[in-house]
C-alpha cells in the first residue's frame, strides 16, 4: 500500500496521507513520499492548487515514536540526517509554488501539528485536536518553531511550544494557527469550495509571486522589504496576466485563468 496517495480533479491536486493504522505517523518512509508527491504536483500543469488530507481517523500523530526510539543509537550525525529529512519536507511545503490547503478532519500532534502549520491555508473539523507535545516526551519541536513563530507570533508559540498543551479548533482558529473551523460532514466540500474558488479567480503567476514574497519580505528590513516590494510591483505590471486581467475588468469579462 502506498503510504501517500495523488489525485487531480479540476484542477486541484489531492495529497492524501495514507498510513491510517499508525494515525499516519512521520517514518523515514512516508516523509520521503511526501517530498516527491509535493514535488510531483508543483511540477503538474493539470494542478492549480494542492489539497492535503489524510485517511483515517487522524490527521497525523506526529513521529514514528518506535522509529525514534531506534533512532536513539545512531549516532549525531546519522540523527542530523533523519532530522533534515524532515526540514526539507516542511520548508517544501512552506515554499511551494503553489498554494497547500491542508484538511484536517482528525488530531494534528507534534510533527502533524507542524505538517498543517507549514500549509498555506487550514481548514479544520471541529473535533480535531492541535498541540507541539514534543516536550512531554522529553523530546523538542524544533524545526517547527522557525515556521510558527512567523505564523502566529512570539509569545503564542511560546505559550503552545513551552506548555505541550492540547487545544481544539476553536482555540487554533483563535490563536491564529488555523484558518477556518467547518462542521466535519461539511468539510470536505468547504475546502473543495474554497480551493476551486482559488483556481477559478485568481492568476496562477499572482499567487505564486505573493507566497514567494510572504516567504521573502519577512527576513528583510523595513526599507529593503518596500524596495524589493516595489520591484515585485513594478514587474507584476508587465505580465500578460496582469494585462489580461485589467483587461476584462474594464470591459467587464472575467479572465480565463
Amino acid at each position: 500500500m502506498e503510504l501517500v496517495n495523488y489525485l487531480v480533479s479540476n484542477r486541484i491536486g489531492y495529497i492524501t496521507l495514507n498510513r491510517p493504522e499508525k494515525k499516519n505517523a512521520l517514518s523515514f518512509e512516508l516523509v520521503a513520499e511526501l517530498k516527491a508527491t509535493f514535488k510531483k504536483a508543483e511540477e503538474d500543469e493539470l494542478a492549480k492548487v494542492i489539497v492535503l488530507k489524510a485517511n483515517g481517523d487522524a490527521f497525523c500523530a506526529g513521529a514514528d515514536l518506535a522509529y525514534l526510539q531506534q533512532l536513539q543509537t545512531n549516532s549525531l550525525a546519522e540523527n542530523l540526517e533523519d532530522s533534515n529529512h524532515l526540514k526539507e519536507l516542511f520548508l517544501q511545503v512552506y515554499t511551494l509554488k503553489k498554494v497547500v490547503i491542508a484538511q484536517v478532519q482528525g488530531h494534528a500532534l507534534a510533527g502533524g501539528c507542524g505538517l498543517a502549520t507549514v500549509c498555506d491555508v487550514v481548514f479544520s473539523a471541529p473535533a480535531a485536536n492541535f498541540g507541539y507535545t514534543e516536550v512531554r516526551i522529553g523530546f523538542v519541536p524544533a524545526i517547527v518553531m522557525a515556521f510558527l513563530i512567523r505564523k502566529i507570533g512570539e509569545g503564542r508559540a511560546k505559550f503552545l511550544l513551552l506548555s505541550g498543551e492540547v487545544i481544539n479548533a476553536h482555540q487554533a482558529l483563535e490563536l491564529g494557527l488555523i484558518n477556518n473551523v467547518v462542521p466535519g460532514e461539511n468539510l470536505v466540500d468547504a475546502v473543495n469550495q474554497f480551493a476551486s474558488m482559488l483556481v477559478k479567480n485568481n492568476s496562477t503567476q499572482s499567487m505564486e509571486t505573493v507566497k514567494k514574497m510572504i516567504f521573502e519580505i519577512q527576513s528583510l528590513n523595513l526599507h529593503d522589504a518596500l524596495s524589493y516590494a516595489s520591484t515585485k510591483n513594478a514587474e507584476a505590471r508587465l505580465t500578460q496576466d496582469c494585462k489580461n486581467g485589467i483587461s476584462a475588468f474594464l470591459n467587464k469579462s472575467r479572465p480565463s485563468w
